[in-house]
């Protein structure tokens, strides 16, 4: 067997002692169940995942690799680029594994050499491509998933039919054992980076902020083509662009029979680390799941329809208006959702409040929207203490996806949310049930609930979101 590769990264981009290293890891790994939902999500096909030195990004990189132990992979394929340059294309290195200070990672040879037979995938050597957005991962990639072989790819510029190919290429490795990752930063701002569209000032933190978002909510829509122009429009500085346009690519692909969401998973800047917000990364943690990975078990629905029940015959029984949690937790339900409660009384609608962003979690989400149901929807008045034969219904949302495609809308499998200057509205999946529409009259629809011309959906400023939704009565 070949000498494996010792990482020239161990030592300065992290500790080289094994120790000193493991102890970092699992500080990090400890954070970031501190700071985001210890909860994890099943079944993740992809990921982003940042690659700075680890006391920058590793809080939010390990939120990516607390997903990766829960599932344990048998194959990660990494997307990472030479940040010295590299000709077009997508380069594997010739070796058979890395060492770093906790023990050795696996390379798969063999699925290395399936990818070079086809374009855009060739051999360079290693010397050339050697880069941290490739071997900062491959500490997390020993602690997360000791026995996982990889595939490290640099990934340099592409044109949208050499994308195309490499990610049908990439397909055929996309076994239910296989999971993607695309390594990159997003911005980079200040004057070493030439890049400060705003002054540095009390608000800079906030811009930034806005402007990775934007970023990131352009990802949601996989689509790559849009994604590379939302970041041309405004100059961005996120340094893996081609591996994630890549990565999107192929769950574009994947997205046919797997119905893929984005959902984040961790976000901080080393502003946040520092203080110094005239020098500033941004780190973003994303998560790639397919729509069965969201759905709750019938223990779970049937916990938070009980919830539900309680809460609102509380408030009945006592005229106080208090959530009422779930007798049991599970797992599932620290799990930060989108949610929407519906009531009906004798078949007809008596109020509907929800959120459609995962802010807290679904046991305390559930009986707080329940409330707002009865009481704060303001097309009716509050449902009455002696007001019998309420029908509960509870819609727990997918993330929200961009969508850059209104043809590629289902009537009756997506929700939407709409939103366009300053107005905005949303219509659950279900709206549809019972009617003959096409997904013109969805939109129509959706329009008119926003309060705005059909016409709307021409206008440049226009965002359409879909998502489903686990209906639960």
């Amino acid at each position: 067997m070949a000498a494996a590769h010792v990482t020239p990264f161990s030592g300065s981009w992290y500790p080289g002692e094994p120790q000193r290293l493991n102890d970092l890891l699992d500080r990090l790994f400890s954070t970031s169940a501190q700071r985001r939902s210890a909860y994890v999500l099943k079944g993740g096909r992809a990921f982003v995942v940042p690659h700075a030195g680890l006391v920058y990004s590793g809080n939010v990189a390990a939120a990516v690799y607390r997903h990766l132990q829960a599932d344990q992979p048998e194959r990660v394929v990494i997307l990472g680029f030479p940040h010295r340059g590299a000709p077009p294309g997508v380069y594997v290195p010739q070796l058979d594994r890395y060492r770093t200070p906790i023990g050795d990672v696996s390379v798969d040879r063999e699925a290395c050499e399936r990818l070079v037979e086809r374009g855009p995938f060739a051999w360079r050597r290693e010397d050339q491509l050697c880069d941290h957005s490739v071997e900062i991962q491959l500490p997390f990639l020993r602690r997360a998933v000791p026995e996982a072989r990889i595939v490290p790819l640099y990934v340099s510029s592409l044109s949208r039919e050499e994308r195309q190919q490499a990610a049908q290429t990439l397909l055929e490795l996309a076994d239910s054992s296989t999971v993607f990752l695309a390594s990159s930063d997003f911005t980079h701002y200040g004057a070493a980076f030439a890049y400060q569209p705003f002054p540095v000032d009390r608000l800079t933190s906030e811009r930034i902020r806005r402007l990775d978002f934007k970023f990131i909510e352009a990802a949601s829509s996989l689509d790559p083509e849009f994604f590379i122009r939302e970041l041309r429009k405004e100059s961005a500085t996120v340094c893996g662009r081609e591996p994630i346009a890549l990565l999107l690519e192929l769950l574009r692909q994947l997205d046919v029979t797997d119905d893929v969401f984005q959902r984040t998973l961790d976000y901080e800047t080393s502003g946040d680390i520092t203080g110094d917000w005239s020098h500033c990364v941004s780190y973003a943690a994303l998560g790639y799941f397919p729509w069965k990975a969201f759905l709750l078990s019938e223990e779970d629905q049937q916990l938070l329809l009980e919830s539900a029940r309680k809460t609102l015959e509380h408030y009945q029984a006592t005229g106080k208006a208090e959530p009422i949690l779930p007798s049991r937790m599970t797992e599932a339900l620290h799990r930060p959702a989108g949610v929407f409660v519906t009531l009906h009384r004798h078949g007809q609608l008596r109020g509907c409040i929800g959120r459609c962003e995962p802010e807290m979690p679904l046991a305390e989400l559930v009986p707080r929207m329940t409330l707002a149901a009865a009481l704060e929807d303001p097309r009716f008045a509050p449902v009455g203490r002696d007001e019998t034969d309420l029908e509960l219904e509870i819609s727990v949302l997918s993330p929200l996806k961009l969508l850059t495609d209104l043809s590629r809308f289902r009537v009756g499998v997506d929700g939407a949310l709409l939103r366009t200057n300053g107005h905005s509205g949303l219509l659950l999946p279900q709206v549809a049930e019972g009617r003959k529409w096409a997904a013109e009259d969805f939109l129509r629809a959706l329009a008119t609930k926003a309060g705005v011309s059909p016409d709307v959906y021409r206008d440049g400023n226009t965002r359409v979101y879909v998502f489903r939704a686990q209906i639960i009565r």
